[in-house]
């Protein structure tokens, strides 16, 4: 239905709507915070070691059917204000990047900024999931500027590999086909998939760190 349209609806839920659509327009901004950090960092990294750490980057905020299926698992009433207190991934960003050691790098660049306050951290490339996925995930808190004065808001950011990303992806696709369940047997192909891609990020950053020290026999380092 149109937001030209929320006259007809009781006035209830007229304002449960506009307050979703509020909810909303705060976590976009949120993202674009920390969207522009991240760029910013990318860009420097461009200046100060001519190489983008960063491959891509990709940005979300969850559908209210999502946030209302996550609110009745939780038990918990379907209202912008229970979502706002009890959800922390309403608004998530993925950042991709070139090699696993630029995950971390990016991580910390963007967590020791003064502004941000770290909140949680799942280090799932260290500690994989059983199914084989890796991937870093971060919820931070980044200050948004309103009319109404100044909200913090959590964001998830979710930093992994082109590798991991690839894996992730097709996995995903795979899970949720038509087909309920996956057999074992396909359960153990993918994890193992997911295993000599792990290995193959090992062998890039292997190769990258010998072209750095080639480039930088002194030993100079990147960020």
């Amino acid at each position: 239905m149109p937001l030209s349209d929320l006259s007809a609806l009781p006035q209830e839920v007229s304002e449960l709507v506009d307050s979703f659509v509020t909810m909303k327009c705060r976590y976009q901004s949120a993202l674009r915070e920390v969207r522009t950090k991240l760029e910013i960092l990318d860009d420097e990294f461009q200046m100060r070691h001519s190489r983008n750490p960063i491959h891509h980057m990709e940005s979300r905020i969850k559908s209210p059917q999502s946030i209302a299926q996550k609110l009745r698992r939780k038990g918990l009433p379907l209202t912008p204000d229970a979502a706002m207190k009890n959800l922390h991934d309403i608004a998530g960003i993925r950042v991709v990047c070139a090699y696993l050691n630029d995950a971390y790098i990016i991580a910390r660049l963007l967590t020791q900024q003064d502004d941000i306050r770290l909140l949680q951290t799942r280090d799932y490339i260290a500690n994989p999931k059983p199914n084989g996925y890796r991937s870093l995930h971060l919820i931070v808190e980044v200050p948004v500027f309103l009319s109404e004065g100044k909200i913090p808001l959590p964001v998830e950011v979710q930093i992994r590999t082109i590798a991991m990303d690839f894996w992730a992806s097709l996995e995903h696709q795979l899970r949720y086909k038509e087909t309920a369940s996956i057999p074992e047997e396909l359960n153990r192909q993918l994890y193992e998939a997911a295993e000599k891609i792990a290995m193959l990020d090992g062998d890039m950053q292997h190769i990258h760190d010998q072209m750095m020290e080639l480039v930088h026999p002194l030993g100079t380092k990147e960020i």
